[in-house]
């Protein structure tokens, strides 16, 4: 009898197939060999492997999600939540799991998986802005920012630290990615504060 389990096996394995070696290297052999099940439990649960890798990629997606919103939607001041966004742990030297997935030439040919990356930075970029945007509506930041640009800038800054740092294999150039931008903008929050 297939289980809930071996399904189970087959998405974590997936996910985690997906992050290290991204979409195109990932091979329905390696998954069964990492969730340790067979042929007929993989194809029992999923039609192949592009389903497999969207349900997969769409859990990490979500994940990625839920561990922003927390910190960007938590009430305390708006330049603050920004801010612990921006110098979060992450697992640096790993990349993001979305992030990941936009450099897989397939994935961006691949509907299914095209998908969750555009609607995941989507929202991430929304709620970066929207936050951006009480910080500007609560005078804790200057008018003159954009917050939609701003929200791309912290994004991109966070996405490009990842590439620097592994094309390092160091953290630092993350490290000082993030402390850049939080300096810029604390500058941008005190020249507000000062007029």
């Amino acid at each position: 009898m297939m289980t809930n389990l071996a399904r189970d096996r087959l998405i974590q394995s997936t996910q985690e197939l997906l992050w290290q070696r991204g979409y195109t290297a990932t091979s329905p052999a390696a998954i069964m060999k990492q969730a340790a099940v067979g042929q007929g439990s993989m194809y029992h649960h999923f039609s192949g492997k592009t389903e497999l890798a969207a349900e997969a990629f769409r859990l990490s997606a979500e994940a990625t999600y839920r561990k922003a919103k927390l910190l960007l939607d938590n009430g305390t001041p708006a330049l603050d939540r920004v801010i612990s966004y921006l110098l979060r742990q992450r697992d640096v030297l790993r990349g993001c799991p979305v992030g990941r997935m936009a450099e897989d030439a397939e994935v961006l040919t691949t509907p299914e998986l095209f998908e969750i990356l555009q609607s995941t930075f989507n929202r991430l970029r929304a709620l970066i802005s929207e936050v951006l945007s009480e910080g500007v509506s609560t005078a804790e930041l200057p008018t003159s920012l954009a917050p939609a640009e701003l929200a791309d800038t912290v994004l991109a800054i966070v996405q490009g630290g990842y590439v620097l740092a592994r094309a390092e294999n160091d953290p630092a150039p993350f490290e000082r990615a993030v402390n850049g931008a939080v300096a810029l903008l604390r500058a941008a929050a005190d020249g507000q504060a000062r007029s």
